[in-house]
């Protein structure tokens, strides 16, 4: 899948996903009638893919850390405001992203894309195909290109642009799941998606075959 293709994919929800979030609702209702340790099981069960989405924004480990941490304290004080009608990990994430935009805008802070979770199963895109065949000091140095190259075009888009690309591209998230999470609409996330592809795309177009 090339890089435009992988950029303005849909994901569909699938039966596990129905089924993960039907578990997370029982465990929800568990710590709303009072069994507060129950908490700890969504705690658990997210806090890495919590954390990495905060990383991907802020770039920073310390504070992605710490924002990370206030995400799971500001989900348990409002878990009994915590209903149903979106799944859990949607309303965790939407915490989360508002946490961290919060904290990008008062700080005035840019993102930088990491290739930290890019494993050699994960070729979504044209630019792990290009990394792959890269060997030794070739490869690092075509990183380090690339992540300079990558980040300068990031530093181009809206913090709005910047939270879409991360949730779509590097969560695996779905247009109605991001549009839920940032509380827009699906045709806005299409759109922000569309322009950051646009612009990422000329961007690294030498890099990409």
């Amino acid at each position: 899948m090339g890089f435009t293709k992988a950029i303005s994919k849909t994901l569909v929800a699938t039966p596990e996903r129905q089924l993960e979030a039907d578990a997370d609702l029982d465990v929800v209702k568990k710590v709303q009638a009072g069994d507060v340790t129950a908490f700890d099981q969504l705690m658990l069960k997210y806090r890495e893919r919590v954390y990495s989405v905060i990383y991907n924004l802020c770039a920073n480990r310390e504070d992605a850390a710490d924002l990370t941490q206030t995400t799971f304290i500001k989900a348990f004080q409002s878990i009994n405001r915590f209903q149903g009608q979106a799944s859990f990990f949607t309303w965790l994430y939407r915490i989360g992203v508002n946490a961290t935009l919060t904290h990008l805008r008062k700080n005035r802070l840019r993102t930088f894309f990491s290739f930290e979770r890019v494993t050699e199963e994960d070729k979504s895109s044209e630019i792990i195909d290009a990394l792959t065949d890269k060997t030794g000091a070739d490869r690092e140095t075509f990183v380090k290109e690339l992540q300079e190259k990558l980040n300068e075009a990031l530093q181009k888009l809206s913090i709005n642009h910047r939270t879409v690309v991360t949730l779509f591209e590097i969560d695996g998230l779905s247009h109605d799941e991001i549009a839920q999470i940032m509380g827009c609409s699906v045709g806005t996330v299409r759109s922000r998606l569309h322009y950051a592809k646009q612009l990422l795309q000329a961007e690294l177009q030498p890099y990409l075959r």
